[in-house]
């Protein structure tokens, strides 16, 4: 119990919003770049405003609170705070000197109005704008059955808006860069001061700082230039455009940065398991989302190993099969003149085609190539002694397996790598495989993402941070922030009991 409640202390120190009075709020605030404190001028005194530009709506602030300020009071003089209401034309002007509902109120996006600086009470003006809360910014790529559904879109302005609007703490920091020699690029990035770790803060900065590049079209050029080895077909960082999954990493101790005009944040540092975890996995019961996560890490092994397999098998290792199923696989491959290795090549890279271009194509037409090319080249091919019939479902489970990936880079990396080991497989068989296996291990735990090793907490082994990695427990069992990523503040909550007590009534 003593325990429980140390943990809780220790929490509430670190991660403490409320603050003394309004210049240490100011004070911490300031830290971010959308952070805006202004002066509006009379003819012998002043009014001093602060709030947060990505916050309130612009038009509204210059019509109904500057404009109306400066037509009305010109040669009166304000002697007190409340006075400035029968001048601005906005109900729900609020005038107080608790600096806990100045905090709330400034995180919602009010403006914060004082007759001098050292004022505790001010009058909070409510100007909320509806940035990003509209029809068409849902996610396209990472879609959703279950939760929300906002995604970002290619206004800075509006992505920062959108987290501030989930994330209601002055602790949220974000820091703004100019990059590229000629496209002059915004660069935003954003931590929760805190909890993030400085270390990876320095580096994120510094390595985005060392750029010199003339064009930057998109974050995910950010992402290769700042990566810690290009010679990977792994990605080092995590590309999204949902809001709960950057929301998600920010509360964890990871940065997140995103480029003007690019709708994708990048956060970091990543880990393996991160590629193979779907939002939705929250969003279940605990017992569901490890199953879909269980089936989406077998997914991609069943993905990378299958075709390869199938190629060691029918070219070296006839005696691994069982004698039940040798006759339907020989009769297969009774009429096909290509050796395992080339139908297989062919295949493969006849679904590699139609997924490019259904991807290239409008949805509608994309889908129609998807589904008919598949059937008719799939036919076709057997019909013509190209290929069996049994490795035409293997590839194309193998394709479908690889779509489970929520990640799209990730799963580009997974198609590329059956490649190399179908041709391993074609050369040494089942030993070619391992020896795949084994530069591929090796490849992995050589990987790091901001300094941070990239297949943790399986290596180096992290036993507490297992809880959410191949499996996600329950929120009791998952309440603290992974330990290698070495966050100032390890504790996220603290949580109820297992057992619960009912009072069943007695008659």
């Amino acid at each position: 119990m003593r325990k429980k409640q140390a943990k809780s202390e220790v929490y509430n120190d670190i991660l403490k919003t409320d603050l003394p009075d309004i210049a240490h709020l100011i004070k911490l605030s300031q830290k971010s770049s959308d952070f805006i404190r202004s002066t509006i001028f009379f003819s012998e005194q002043k009014l001093y405003l602060s709030y947060f530009g990505t916050l309130i709506d612009d038009k509204v602030f210059q019509r109904h609170l500057i404009l109306a300020l400066q037509d009305s009071v010109v040669d009166e003089e304000i002697k007190d705070i409340e006075e400035i209401r029968k001048w601005i034309p906005i109900e729900e002007i609020e005038f107080t000197d608790k600096i806990d509902v100045i905090q709330t109120k400034l995180m919602k996006g009010h403006v914060i109005v004082r007759l001098n600086e050292n004022d505790q009470k001010c009058a909070l003006i409510p100007l909320a704008n509806k940035l990003g809360l509209r029809l068409n910014n849902d996610t396209e790529n990472e879609f959703s059955v279950v939760g929300p559904k906002v995604g970002f879109v290619e206004d800075l302005e509006t992505n920062i808006h959108l987290l501030r609007v989930k994330l209601n703490i002055p602790n949220l920091i974000v820091k703004e860069f100019t990059i590229g020699s000629i496209s002059r690029s915004r660069i935003a990035i954003v931590y929760i001061e805190g909890v993030t770790n400085e270390q990876i803060i320095q580096t994120v900065e510094q390595r985005l700082s060392d750029i010199d590049f003339d064009v930057l079209f998109d974050s995910s050029m950010l992402d290769q230039i700042i990566s810690d080895s290009s010679l990977t077909p792994f990605p080092l960082f995590l590309s999204t455009e949902r809001r709960d999954r950057v929301v998600f990493a920010l509360i964890s101790g990871q940065v997140a940065f995103i480029m003007d005009g690019s709708p994708y944040f990048i956060t970091g540092p990543s880990t393996l398991f991160d590629f193979f975890i779907s939002p939705e996995d929250y969003y279940l019961p605990w017992i569901l989302g490890s199953f879909f996560r269980l089936i989406r890490i077998s997914g991609v092994i069943f993905s990378l190993f299958s075709t390869a397999l199938y190629v060691a098998i029918m070219t070296f290792h006839y005696e691994v099969i069982p004698h039940n199923m040798l006759g339907p696989l020989v009769y297969s491959r009774l009429n096909v003149p290509f050796p395992p290795i080339m139908e297989a090549l062919f295949l493969e890279i006849t679904i590699e085609f139609l997924r490019e271009a259904g991807a290239r194509l409008p949805t509608k037409i994309g889908q129609t190539l998807g589904v008919v090319g598949g059937i008719i080249v799939g036919q076709a091919a057997v019909q013509a002694a190209f290929t069996s019939n049994i490795l035409i479902i293997i590839v194309s489970l193998s394709a479908l397996a690889s779509f489970t990936t929520p990640i799209y880079k990730m799963a580009n990396a997974i198609r590329f790598l059956r490649f190399p080991l179908l041709i391993l497989a074609a050369v040494w068989g089942i030993l070619g495989i391992f020896i795949g296996i084994g530069f591929l291990i090796v490849h992995l735990t050589r990987l790091k993402s901001l300094g941070h090793p990239y297949t943790v907490p399986i290596y180096p082994l992290r036993v507490k941070d297992l809880k959410d990695s191949f499996i996600r427990s329950s929120f009791q069992l998952i309440n603290r922030r992974p330990g290698y990523s070495r966050a100032k503040s390890l504790l996220r909550y603290v949580p109820k009991s297992l057992k619960r007590k009912y009072d069943w009534d007695e008659d």
